[in-house]
Order: C-alpha cells, then structure tokens, then sequence
C-alpha cells in the first residue's frame, strides 16, 4: 500500500520498526501531524506559557505528564520511539540525531506535542492548489524570520516560518482553505517579498529543502512548529530533544475533525 494511504497507526508501527526513516510530508495523509519538544519538567510551565502567548506558530495539541510517553491524541503510541528522526541537544547545540530516544527519556521528562502545517496539504491538494515539496519528493522549505515571539521566562525565539511556492490566485485560495485549520497554524502569515521578514536567498532555507519556483509564482510563508525547537534551545538546556524538521509525530486525529466549519 502507498504509505500515502497508511493509517497514522500503520506509519507509527512501520516507524517503531525502523521500516520507515524519512521525513512524513505527505504520509498517512489525513491525520494531524505534530512537531515535538521534550524538556526538564523545571522548564515546562515556561514553555507552555511560551507556547500559548505564540499560539500561531505554536498551537498545543497534547502535553503530557512528566515521564509518561504515551500521548492521549494517539492511542498506544509512544513519544519515545514514534518518531522517525529525533534531534538531541546539549547545552543548547545539537549532538546527534536518533531514531529512539527511550534511554535519555527520564521521569521528570515532559512532551509537547505542537500542531504543524502538513495537517492542511492534503485540503489544499484536494482544491488543486500546488504543494511543491511533496510534487519533488522533498522536506519543506523553512526559514527563520526577523520576526520576534513573545517571550516566556527565559524562552525566546524569532519566528520560524514554511513557504509553498503558488500562483496570487492560488495564494488566495489557500488563505481560504487554510484558515480553518486553526490547530495547525492557520491561515498563512506572509505571502510575497520575503525580504520583509529577513529572507533573502529563498535557494537556501534554515531547514528543509529548496524547492522550483516557476515564473509566476510567489512564495507563501505560514508559522512554523520549529520556531518551538529555537525556543527550547535558547535556554541551553543540559537535554533537550525535539523531533527532526520534517519528522513528524503522526496523532490518531483526523484534519477534517479539528477544522472549523
């Protein structure tokens, strides 16, 4: 079967596995993605306020008690192992990437579990409006803004941001579309002249992959999850860990449920 087609259940047990590494833009569509931050329960309620006071970028789907790694949006899953790639930090620098994180995961360990934008392409394929990454085959494009968060306590963060190239008729199309997918950033925050918000070279994203921009086109930017990994690292941490860009949580949720009608 197209792991397109897979229930959020079947990719988690292939991931589980290590059947399957790579990035979930596109894969078992129809449920709601999320990114991940695990954190000292010491730095928990600040992120969590962090979190709500930048609630576009950083939309709580689930948090979980400190040291329980089964999430209550995904029924027998396991934040430990259910990830395809997971980033470890240091001291706020990276020092690895993992495929399961169950020996550095503690009892005062807590995960946040954080909306993220491949919950809407498959509404936006649907009404045919382009979502370059998956067509190529590749991560989405991300950049990280001259914007600034709210800070929370010591958290801090600019403002990380995704971008799909489209037509203006499209753009308008997906401010449309996505807009009801309030869990999983909303409508976008920028469109066009990337510039404004500190991006100059499109070709080269902070995360992710370049994607073609064909004439005509414009660049569409909506927050992005990974501004939650800037925040979790601007207070260097001993141990942080988050999931990879790109490598999402899979949840039992489905888009349609949690959109607005």
């Amino acid at each position: 079967m197209n792991p397109k087609h897979w229930s959020a259940d079947k990719l988690r047990q292939e991931i589980r596995n290590g059947k399957w590494t790579g990035q979930t833009s596109g894969v078992a569509s129809g449920y709601v993605q999320a990114n991940m931050v695990m954190l000292p329960k010491e730095n928990a309620f600040e992120f969590l306020l962090f979190c709500n006071r930048n609630p576009k970028p950083c939309p709580v789907l689930d948090v979980l008690e400190p040291g329980r790694f089964s999430p209550n949006i995904a029924k027998g899953a396991d934040v430990r192992t259910d990830l395809p790639k997971y980033s470890i930090y240091r001291n706020g620098v990276l020092e690895s990437e993992v495929h399961d994180v169950s020996e550095m995961f503690g009892e005062d360990t807590v995960t946040f579990l954080l909306g993220c934008s491949f919950s809407f392409e498959k509404a936006l394929m649907a009404a045919h409006v382009p979502v370059r990454n998956i067509e190529e085959g590749k991560n989405v494009s991300m950049y990280v803004t001259n914007r600034d968060c709210q800070g929370a306590g010591d958290f801090s963060s600019k403002l990380v941001v995704s971008m799909r190239p489209m037509t203006p008729g499209q753009a308008v199309r997906a401010v449309q579309i996505t807009t009801r997918y309030h869990v999983t950033h909303g409508a976008p925050v920028h469109m066009g002249s990337p510039e404004q918000i500190g991006i100059f070279d499109l070709s080269k994203p902070d995360f992710g992959d370049p994607v073609t921009i064909r004439e005509g086109e414009i660049p569409v930017f909506w927050a992005c999850g990974v501004t939650s990994t800037l925040a979790a690292l601007s207070i260097k941490s001993p141990l942080a860990i988050t999931h990879s860009p790109g490598h999402m949580f899979v949840s039992d949720l489905l888009d349609e449920e949690m959109a607005i009608f």
